[in-house]
């Protein structure tokens, strides 16, 4: 009997190249890309002047080491603060910009054969308002054209962001249930994100998206993930990931 070949996934650099630098900035993305992505994935967050950074958590602290709210500070005050992530990293790292959007733009232009996810997260969406926020993040991605896909966990943004420039979109789900399969059914996003760990052992709902999961840096379990029907992988290990995926499917 002849055993049918599992369809290697695409791998999503999450965060850049997390795993070894410190995450959503341009040497973790720089990294990334140098090793191999096609797909990266990054977090935005608004400063209190409205300008767009890449800062996953809206607390300062576990990025930075220090006190306070990244959507408090205006551009000034972000542009002095060391991304380095010392719980994580210690010493590693020293003087790590966090980058403005307009930074990564510019890095994208120089890959234009990668895309990028880029999450509008929900704390700067409820500070800021949706449009305001959603529209200064289209403003900013519009020079990449298809290589931007915006995600975001809310759904009004994610339909915002469509109606304003027919970008793709990709809908983060919080749960995998009947509930969110019904609204993704009505959202018709051309991506679907979860975490791998809430999706059960069936295959993946059908439709129009393709399915991208987090995170996984097991190749055994990219593999698995496939099968059940994901065509993106997340990983912060992109470097080691890839690699192992491309010379011999993982095994």
């Amino acid at each position: 009997m002849v055993e049918h070949a599992i369809p290697l996934p695409t791998l999503i650099a999450h965060r850049g190249y997390a795993a070894r630098y410190p995450e959503n900035t341009l040497p973790a993305l720089e990294a990334a890309l140098r090793a191999g992505a096609r797909y990266v994935e990054i977090d935005i967050q608004l400063s209190a002047d409205h300008q767009p950074f890449l800062f996953h958590d809206e607390t300062l602290l576990r990025t930075t080491g220090q006190p306070g709210l990244i959507t408090e500070l205006d551009s000034h005050a972000i542009a002095r603060l060391d991304a380095r992530e010392p719980a994580r990293l210690g010493d590693r790292f020293r003087d790590i910009a966090v980058p403005s959007l307009a930074d990564f733009v510019t890095l994208m232009n120089q890959w234009p054969q990668c895309r990028a996810l880029v999450e509008i997260k929900e704390e700067s969406l409820q500070r800021f308002g949706i449009e305001l926020t959603t529209d200064t993040v289209l403003q900013q991605l519009a020079s990449l054209g298809d290589q931007a896909i915006v995600i975001s966990y809310d759904e009004a943004c994610l339909r915002h962001a469509r109606q304003r420039t027919g970008c793709a979109i990709g809908w983060v789900l919080r749960n995998y249930d009947q509930h969110h399969r019904n609204a993704a059914e009505r959202l018709q996003p051309e991506w679907l994100i979860c975490n791998h760990a809430k999706t059960g052992t069936g295959q993946l709902w059908p439709g129009r998206w393709h399915w991208a999961l987090y995170e996984v840096i097991d190749p055994i379990l990219a593999l698995q993930l496939a099968k059940r029907g994901a065509t993106l992988i997340e990983t912060m290990a992109i470097g080691e990931l890839l690699p192992r995926l491309a010379s011999d499917g993982g095994r």
